[in-house]
């Protein structure tokens, strides 16, 4: 575990030199913030579903999380391409113990960031009702940066283009955002979407952030970790025999 803890600390290292990315990463899920926040504020609260800043800044912090994660898994690709993949393939640790490595660097980059988010979103007008229970978010947004630097992962020891890395992202991790819970709320949708939303992973994360902030903590809460626990724990194995199967 001490390699893993190295390749952590070097991964994480990378991410910080990259602050053009890191900065630029920041500004979707801003506009989503401010546009959505503010835009949708009055119509929701005309609703009856009372303020939508306090609904939808939960998902927005999802939202940057699951961006970062995912597109941690494009440096393999890079690296693969510039040769400095062999250098690790070669290391005398288990492969595994890469995986693991990669997948918390840029696990723990991206959690940094929706903090980064978080902070920005209580400027704006966002408030938690109880600061002790505000941080049992904290699992559910580490163990959604984890799930996803895992997907990453799993998708950048496939591919070998990295203009297919993109199209995949779109393909397969905006359907996940946006049929999720983190923008609306699933009562009143058709009978087919609110299934959908419900079998999602992701809404799993955003209600637990979203009880957490607003201190409503139940067993519900528990259920969710450990459903995002295992997804997660699995994922991890498939990236992990994914990247077990790049030859040099």
């Amino acid at each position: 575990m001490r390699a893993a803890a190295i390749l952590w600390l070097r991964q994480l290292k990378r991410y910080t030199r990259a602050r053009a990315r890191v900065v630029g990463s920041l500004g979707q899920p801003l506009i989503f913030l401010f546009a959505l926040g503010f835009g949708f504020g009055p119509i929701f609260a005309r609703a009856g579903h009372g303020n939508y800043l306090d609904f939808v800044v939960p998902g927005v912090i999802s939202m940057g999380i699951i961006f970062t994660s995912v597109f941690g898994g494009i440096e393999i690709i890079f690296d693969r391409q510039f040769g400095f993949l062999k250098e690790t393939l070669v290391a005398p640790v288990p492969r595994f113990v890469i995986v693991l490595g990669r997948t918390l660097g840029g696990a723990t980059t991206a959690l940094l960031q929706g903090l980064v988010i978080f902070v920005v979103s209580l400027i704006a007008g966002f408030r938690i009702h109880h600061p002790l229970e505000a941080l049992l978010a904290l699992p559910f947004m580490a163990l959604i940066a984890l799930l996803f630097s895992a997907i990453g992962t799993a998708i950048g020891s496939v591919l070998e283009d990295i203009q297919g890395f993109p199209l995949i992202m779109n393909f397969l991790v905006l359907p996940i955002f946006f049929f999720s819970n983190a923008l609306f709320p699933a009562r009143g949708l058709p009978a087919a979407l609110k299934f959908v939303v419900r079998i999602n992973p992701l809404s799993y994360g955003v209600t637990g952030i979203r009880d957490a902030f607003a201190g409503h903590a139940s067993l519900g809460m528990v259920t969710g970790l450990a459903f995002l626990g295992a997804l997660a724990t699995l994922l991890l194995a498939i990236a992990s025999y994914l990247f077990s199967r790049i030859e040099l």
